[in-house]
């Protein structure tokens, strides 16, 4: 009888397991939650559904001065400009105040949005698998459970031909300096290592959001591209100012992975705001 592989991130049943949790963040990152928690319930007040942690903070992993802290925030209405407008702030006033992050990324949807049919395999699993509950009453309990199937394969990460036209323009004009291009450099790095786990997760039967194990276990089955997805992992942990390092993104991997995720997958169903 052939052995069975246990993967990493599935429970016993072999559904994806949510991953972090509040008491996994690390103590000098705690201030920096605490003030996002406080600055985002002063901000929205009752308008605020709910506000999660997800990323390296919450999985215990991020590292001080390198690390961003990320959150998703669902209100109870669809947001406004003035909303977005208004995570974008509070962003900005955390990473200027607190030295332990760099950078932090806000999603911002409307409760409606997460837990409609259209995104119960995109933005919904992302709720219920991979965020933290910071804030309010959890949507997870409102959402099924997942596995590392096809379905979710497609409606995750099989847009990323509609995104290359759109990382060419921010490339073209983010301009020649290091301090520009290296944050497009982590971005892309990490969407396109993403990227490629997923198109091989239903064979790997598991989850993981480690840069590293997501490009080792992608070059199991493409080993000719094995080296091009360990390299973006490091560059999505080391980001550098590279333009070569875009342009190989947009001009060789990134299309490649895009033509042979549509192959396997399919493409993720069209959203109204586009990808």
């Amino acid at each position: 009888m052939a052995e069975t592989i246990h993967r990493p991130g599935l429970d016993a049943q072999g559904f994806i397991e949510r991953e972090g949790s509040l008491a996994r963040v690390p103590h000098v990152f705690r201030p920096v939650v605490a003030a996002a928690r406080d600055r985002l319930l002063d901000g929205f007040g009752a308008r605020l559904h709910s506000a999660y942690l997800y990323g390296s903070v919450p999985r215990g992993t991020a590292r001080v001065g390198r690390s961003d802290l990320d959150l998703l925030v669902a209100l109870r209405e669809e947001p406004a400009d003035a909303d977005r407008e208004a995570v974008r702030v509070l962003g900005e006033s955390l990473d200027k105040e607190f030295s332990q992050i760099d950078g932090v990324g806000t999603l911002l949807y409307g409760r409606d949005r997460l837990l409609s049919d259209l995104e119960r395999y995109d933005l919904a699993w992302f709720v219920a698998c991979l965020c933290t509950p910071l804030l309010g009453d959890d949507l997870a309990e409102y959402l099924p459970r997942y596995r590392p199937d096809s379905l979710l394969a497609r409606e995750t990460n099989g847009d990323l031909a509609l995104r290359l036209p759109r990382w060419r323009e921010r490339i073209a004009g983010a301009g020649d300096s290091e301090d520009a291009l290296r944050p497009l450099v982590r971005f892309m790095s990490r969407h396109l290592v993403r990227t490629g786990f997923t198109l091989v997760m239903p064979r790997w039967n598991g989850w993981t959001s480690d840069l590293r194990e997501m490009a080792e276990a992608f070059g199991t089955y493409y080993p000719q591209r094995a080296a091009q997805l360990r390299g973006a992992a490091e560059y999505g942990r080391e980001p550098v100012g590279d333009p070569d390092v875009l342009r190989s993104y947009v001009d060789d991997l990134g299309p490649w992975l895009a033509e042979e995720y549509a192959r396997v997958h399919g493409a993720k169903a069209p959203r109204p705001d586009g990808p």
